[in-house]
């Protein structure tokens, strides 16, 4: 059984995904975030790679991401940086970035290198429906590597349930149509996410953009499996002089 697939099988509530940028604040921090990440409490983690034009990442994820390419990070970057990770890393984890520099790597064998480091999920938020399913699914499938839809507000019921059938890991619900770090109430989506829960989905949901405190985690725990926090825990990493102590004390006040 895959990690993803065993986390929602054992923690069906409150499940807490963070997002990193790979090659922030310095380029061979990814390791050291993602170690303290697990010692103090998240479930999940999705490591982001960093691209210069992202079409979904708010301002605080594009500066990491611009900070992390001038640091040199890049994806073969990453994939050596984890390439032994799994020796002392247990939790789920997911890589999330865009179609353009994948494709310039080559899908297949990213597709691989993933598998090989002991990736479990990807995101990739401009790949479409239609060419994810009739050219590049197998290649996600052959690595085991479950691949991870966005829905929002907007979408509709139609494609919702297409995205359901094509996803294993989880959905990942968009809670406002816009970028990440918006300072939109959570409760304002009600509507949305009940008429999710109605829907009787065969996948976990997680509630991603705006989730930056206790509060606001909580609340979309309300109605779903969990959150992924982003914007907020690169706002925690902006200035750490002890990367370890600031992700304590930042899963602190969201857990404790």
């Amino acid at each position: 059984m895959s990690r993803i697939k065993n986390l929602f099988e054992t923690k069906q509530k409150n499940v807490l995904n963070v997002y990193c940028t790979a090659g922030f604040p310095h380029l061979d921090d990814t390791l050291k975030v993602l170690y303290s990440l697990q010692k103090y409490g998240a479930d999940m983690v999705e490591i982001g790679m960093p691209y210069s034009d992202p079409l979904a990442d708010g301002p605080v994820i594009q500066q990491s991401s611009m900070l992390a390419l001038q640091n040199g990070m890049t994806i073969q970057k990453l994939f050596e940086q984890l390439k032994d990770c799994r020796k002392d890393f247990h939790l789920p984890l997911i890589l999330m970035g865009y179609l353009n520099p994948v494709m310039q790597f080559g899908i297949e064998k990213f597709c691989k290198q993933a598998k090989e480091v002991g990736v479990d999920g990807i995101i990739l938020p401009d790949l479409p429906i239609y060419e994810f399913e009739n050219e590049y699914k197998k290649y996600f499938e052959q690595n085991d590597l479950h691949f991870i839809f966005l829905i929002t507000p907007e979408t509709s019921e139609e494609r919702i349930r297409k995205i359901d059938d094509l996803s294993e890991g989880f959905i990942y619900a968009v809670s406002s149509s816009s970028t990440t770090g918006n300072n939109k109430e959570i409760d304002q989506q009600e509507s949305y996410f009940l008429k999710l829960q109605k829907m009787n989905l065969k996948n976990p949901i997680l509630v991603g953009f705006g989730i930056k405190d206790k509060d606001t985690f909580q609340a979309a725990c309300k109605y779903s499996n969990g959150a992924i926090i982003g914007s907020a825990y690169i706002n925690a990493l902006q200035n750490a002089m002890d990367i370890e102590n600031a992700t304590k004390q930042f899963l602190d006040r969201i857990l404790r």
